[in-house]
């Protein structure tokens, strides 16, 4: 669903990208806490993630092709700021370096795929784990259908920024109607590719998942005398950052590679859910080159090697590689102020009677209690 240059005019694009600025500058400073919870190298390798399975174009029939949008399945796995500032890496990789989507576009797509898929996959899961049982299992469930409603969710954002600015004069509801229908059924390859990937990762590391790892009862601890006390599963004392292994790492890397510099070869060659419609409605033809166009990269294929098989892996591993590095870099400086803000908010626990008994044992605080 990439928009490429053309279809918003010059005060929509402006306006996107004022506002996909702000998102970005927004979630650089809220994503401190996700990143406290597994670094930033996790956020790193969901994002080239993200961007090899953008390359596998699947049949959805009618002579059109959809591909994973992400936005669910970054919120699942990193939670929804640093989700942002995943596709928000993604979504510049692919415009700048591959010419997938407008310059002027940058913005719109940002906003369409970048903020509103997260924000939308992100509230939907939270509303379906508030009703099922509190276990990491029922994350795949909750994923699939954030998923699923995420992209008919971006495809009406497009309708609505289309509305504003669009250059062709189209009918609304047209549009609309189009938009939905199309989306809807890329839609349900985006849960069955949501829910299989979350589902992999919780089976082997539910720590790593974000909705995931406070998922479990809380426990109930009761002294020799009796009294109770509840210690909550999503209570940050006792719990140190979820640490990426070598071996974790290594193995989504290489899956990354793998898609982006193998599968990708079978991606269909149809036009997407924006494109078919673009076409059909006839406001494709507005469509401009980016000024990316010249990249040596531009259509995922490194000109070097000519355009054959060869160049498009190279293309594909070329651009796994360099979205994981700009992934990692941009939410380092998010957990940078992690660090900093940790530090400050740090107590002495001796100068305060509250701070001490956060650090006493259960047995402990409930004889102060009783001595109360």
């Amino acid at each position: 669903m990439h928009i490429p240059d053309g279809f918003l005019d010059a005060p929509t694009s402006i306006g996107t990208g004022l506002l996909a600025v702000g998102a970005t500058a927004l979630s650089l400073r809220q994503a401190r806490r996700e990143l406290g919870e597994t670094g930033p190298v996790l956020a790193g390798l969901v994002a080239c993630f993200i961007f090899a399975v953008q390359m596998v174009n699947f049949p959805v029939g009618a002579g059109t092709s959809g591909h994973l949008l992400g936005g669910a399945l970054a919120a699942v796995l990193v939670g929804p700021w640093t989700g942002v500032l995943v596709m928000t890496t993604v979504l510049m990789v692919q415009a700048l370096v591959f010419a997938d989507g407008g310059l002027t576009a940058l913005g719109a797509n940002v906003t369409v795929m970048g903020v509103v898929g997260v924000v939308v996959g992100s509230l939907v899961v939270r509303g379906v784990l508030a009703v099922l049982p509190r276990r990491p299992a029922s994350v795949v469930p909750a994923a699939a259908l954030g998923g699923l409603l995420s992209v008919p969710a971006a495809a009406l954002a497009f309708v609505v920024l289309y509305a504003v600015g669009g250059t062709a004069p189209i009918p609304l509801g047209t549009l609309t109607t189009a938009m939905l229908g199309w989306h809807l059924v890329i839609g349900v390859g985006e849960a069955v590719i949501t829910a299989a990937v979350v589902s992999a990762v919780v089976a082997s590391r539910p720590d790593l998942v974000h909705v995931a790892r406070h998922l479990v009862p809380d426990l109930q601890l009761v002294d020799q005398d009796g009294h109770r006390t509840t210690v909550r599963a999503d209570a940050p004392v006792g719990r140190g950052r979820a640490r990426v292994t070598p071996g974790f790492a290594g193995g989504l890397l290489a899956t990354s590679l793998l898609v982006g510099g193998g599968l990708s070869l079978l991606a269909s060659s149809h036009p997407d859910g924006l494109e078919y419609v673009g076409e059909r409605l006839g406001f494709g033809a507005s469509a401009t080159d980016s000024a990316a166009a010249s990249s040596p990269l531009a259509d995922y294929s490194l000109s070097l090697l000519g355009h054959g098989a060869v160049a498009a892996i190279a293309a594909g591993v070329i651009g796994v590689l360099l979205t994981l590095a700009v992934g990692v870099l941009l939410s380092s400086l998010a957990a940078r102020a992690t660090r900093g803000s940790r530090s400050s908010r740090a107590v002495d626990p001796h100068a305060s009677g509250e701070a001490g008994d956060h650090r006493r044992s259960p047995a402990e605080v409930g004889a102060t209690r009783r001595d109360g």
